[in-house]
């Protein structure tokens, strides 16, 4: 987790304010796979169920990009950021899973409802996720020269849900 990174750290006041038990990875402190090459994810976080979550956040704004477009909730990622999950999901063990967190920034009047509004600092962020599973079984490469992938739209609106139901 990188407290300088708006959307980290609204995500880490989304869980404080709901009091859900996480803990924010510190790259810095991951002496025991140093010489792996892991990508760190963002967040541990237990939930009330029986799923706990290794918690990666993605920021996208959420914005108009032409006049009288509604905008797009962009999902890309890289494929580095799912194998690391994968390994992680290995390392933890089976009461762990992977889940993509987007947090988007939302750059536009339009109003969500408020049960998944989350104010901080004066900005207005949406939470969503995708399980790891679930993304990877539909993801489709977006830029081979990026490395990045993405769900087609109707894939993404099939398997993400705002961040409470997760929880």
């Amino acid at each position: 987790m990188k407290s300088h990174v708006h959307y980290e750290s609204a995500f880490e006041d989304f869980l404080q304010t709901r009091q859900i038990p996480y803990v924010a990875v510190d790259e810095a402190k991951r002496a025991a796979f140093r010489d792996a090459k892991l990508k760190s994810f963002d967040f541990i976080v237990y939930s009330s169920r029986s799923t706990n979550w290794l918690v990666d956040v993605k920021g996208r704004r959420w914005a108009t990009r032409k006049s009288g477009v509604k905008p797009t909730w962009e999902n890309w990622v890289t494929q580095e950021d799912l194998d690391g999950l994968v390994q992680w999901q290995q390392v933890f063990g089976n009461d762990f899973r992977g889940l993509l967190v987007f947090a988007y920034l939302l750059k536009t009047e339009a109003e969500p409802p408020k049960e998944i509004l989350h104010s901080f600092r004066g900005q207005r962020y949406v939470f969503a996720g995708v399980p790891l599973e679930d993304y990877r079984v539909h993801a489709r490469v977006r830029s081979p020269k990026w490395g990045t992938v993405n769900l087609p739209v109707r894939e993404f609106a099939r398997h993400v849900r705002p961040l409470a139901d997760w929880l």
